[in-house]
């Protein structure tokens, strides 16, 4: 039988046949989940696990058999194949894996990994198992008519609500039984807050994270940095690319707005490099982590090696500042590698130039076009972007040197004390991991830190603050104002006064933020310092993460300050961009002008 009289015999039954498909995927993927969800955080029997995976691999297999079915009923299936080749890819190794297993009773996947010396445990098999799963199911949702009436909202307003499912999900998550070394579990107000630090990529924890949670734990914290960093509806849409026909229009409005790039067009090629660009990123800096850890840094085995450089590389290009020590990189182990701190202070400062300087400047397809045009600049956004940040870590940097170098630096010689200063300054731009103990620091100090959280990152980053940008227009308008000039100019180019006015709006926003609740935590935790209060607040709303060791002692309220203080600063301003695009019924008009004094 030919192709063509194949697909004659299978055309009547297409359209029933995709129906079931789709409709079994959706049951089994939601299934599946679940029953990895109760493996991971409630069974502890054995036999009962065993059982639970067998269940499990069989609803592998009846993926993989429909993904079979689906190339046969694709009509031009070569075209199929080059299309979902990630998704054929992930069924091949399942196919492959299952097959030696119980065919041959090779298990392929757990030999593959003991010859090269890391023994892959049956939790790491649980992980790698749940993060295709939890990817699928996402994928398979996202294509759900549900979705495509949820899209017609405003994709800033997509992008908040996917922020709070995220962070209910991953509390829910963390307060089942296995997911924690207690007895009873995590109270659910810090369940929620170890999930908002972590989707928010803050790094404030009420737990130690290394000690009170189980490797299923970490794991789930891992993946809420790493999602929360880039945004889910980054990773659907980066999935969709790769496992289905490709992105609509609707996908490209949402990454315009939420990634702030220029135009349609560059948004349009922008979150595949920017999905591309932060894997190959944090596997570089997760390989250099690795190799510079010292020889002080004891591990139980080679596994648990990677998996702590892992963590590490992750949390530092999502500047997000958890760390598996209890004392963060300040602990005993690692408070000498100096190496090691440089490698996680620039992963730290790759991931808060943000996305679309990322790409204007260190994707391959720009660094060949540089190389063949070294006369073509950067783009206005990468030129502001690097100088600021770069003068901005340069002040942290020199401030932090003299006003420490007889407190905290005092033990340090001076290259060591020029590291840790460079390090507590590229930390201060939103990340939260301290060699230092920040309690010790003297006033003046944390009022320094302070400032610099407040500015935080770039635009389109996994930084908060308010933004490099932003900083640099309210200079160039205080500037223009000054010297009584009528348009705000940089770089042989004119800034527009809307542009202006969104940045004074988001400055103001934040200063009232900041200033109403630490009002209340004044009055909810009054037994700490104000200034201490000051850093825990400034901190949760850039998203650092830096404490001073109040953060498990404050109360249930105060708790709940920070919690939300943390997920406004990280989807806060563009919710004020939204209330700033909200049209008006009509602006033809123009009111007479009238005279105020001011200063």
């Amino acid at each position: 039988m030919n192709t063509e009289s194949l697909n004659r015999r299978l055309y009547d039954t297409k359209l029933l046949a995709y129906s079931i498909m789709r409709k079994t995927t959706y049951v089994l993927t939601i299934l599946s989940v679940g029953l990895l969800l109760y493996a991971h955080g409630v069974v502890e029997d054995p036999k009962e696990l065993q059982q639970l995976y067998y269940i499990i691999d069989g609803i592998l297999a009846v993926f993989v058999v429909i993904y079979f079915l689906r190339i046969l009923y694709t009509f031009e299936r070569v075209k199929f194949l080059r299309r979902t080749w990630f998704e054929g890819l992930l069924m091949g190794i399942i196919f492959l894996n299952q097959f030696c297993t119980y065919v041959l009773g090779i298990p392929l996947i757990y030999n593959v990994f003991e010859s090269i010396g890391i023994p892959l445990s049956v939790e790491l098999y649980r992980a790698a198992v749940s993060l295709y799963m939890l990817v699928l199911l996402v994928v398979e949702l996202v294509e759900t008519r549900i979705y495509l009436k949820t899209i017609q909202l405003k994709p800033s307003f997509v992008f908040i609500l996917s922020f709070i499912f995220l962070i209910f999900a991953g509390a829910g998550i963390l307060m089942l039984p296995r997911m924690t070394n207690v007895p009873n579990g995590i109270r659910f107000i810090d369940a929620l807050f170890m999930s908002t630090s972590a989707s928010c990529v803050t790094g404030l924890a009420v737990v130690d994270p290394g000690t009170y949670f189980t490797f299923s734990g970490q794991v789930v914290l891992l993946l809420l940095i790493q999602m929360g960093g880039l945004g889910i509806l980054t990773f659907t849409t980066f999935f969709i690319s790769l496992m289905r026909q490709g992105v609509g229009i609707k996908q490209h409005v949402a990454m315009h707005e939420i990634l702030e790039s220029e135009s349609l067009i560059t948004s349009k090629h922008m979150f595949r490099n920017l999905v591309l660009l932060t894997f190959a990123i944090e596997g570089l800096g997760a390989v250099a982590v690795f190799l510079t850890w010292g020889p002080q840094a004891q591990f139980t085995d080679l596994g648990s090696k990677i998996f702590f450089s892992v963590f590490h590389s992750v949390s530092a290009f999502c500047n997000a500042g958890f760390s598996l020590y209890p004392q963060g990189l300040y602990t005993e182990p690692i408070r000498y590698s100096y190496v090691l701190h440089l490698v996680i202070a620039m992963l730290i400062i790759f991931g808060g130039l943000g996305f679309p300087t990322i790409v204007d400047v260190f994707s391959p397809k720009a660094m060949r076009e540089r190389l063949a045009s070294p006369w073509k600049e950067w783009k206005m956004l990468s030129r502001i972007t690097i100088y600021v940040s770069a003068a901005l870590l340069a002040l942290g940097t020199v401030g932090f040197f003299f006003l420490e170098y007889y407190n905290t630096l005092s033990d340090k010689n001076l290259a060591e004390a020029l590291v840790t200063s460079f390090f507590q300054s590229t930390t201060t731009r939103t990340a939260g991991f301290n060699t230092v103990d920040i309690s010790a620091l003297t006033v003046p100090t944390m009022l320094l830190f302070i400032f610099l959280m407040f500015i935080g990152g770039s635009p389109g980053s996994t930084a908060g603050g308010i933004k490099t940008t932003t900083f640099a227009v309210i200079l160039l308008a205080v500037s223009t104002t000054i010297r009584n000039k009528r348009h705000l100019e940089i770089g042989r180019r004119t800034v527009p006064h809307s542009v202006a006015y969104k940045a004074f709006s988001v400055f103001t926003f934040a200063v009232l933020l900041n200033m109403v609740f630490l009002f209340i935590l004044t009055i909810s935790d009054a037994q700490y310092d104000v200034i201490k209060l000051a850093m825990e607040q400034v901190s949760a709303f850039a998203t650092v993460g830096l404490s001073t060791g109040i953060t498990a002692g404050l109360s249930d309220v105060g708790k709940t300050v920070i919690i939300l203080s943390m997920f406004i600063g990280r989807v806060g301003t563009i919710t004020l961009a939204v209330a700033l695009s909200t049209r008006t019924k009509s602006t033809s008009y123009k009111y007479p002008e009238t005279h105020l004094v001011v200063g």
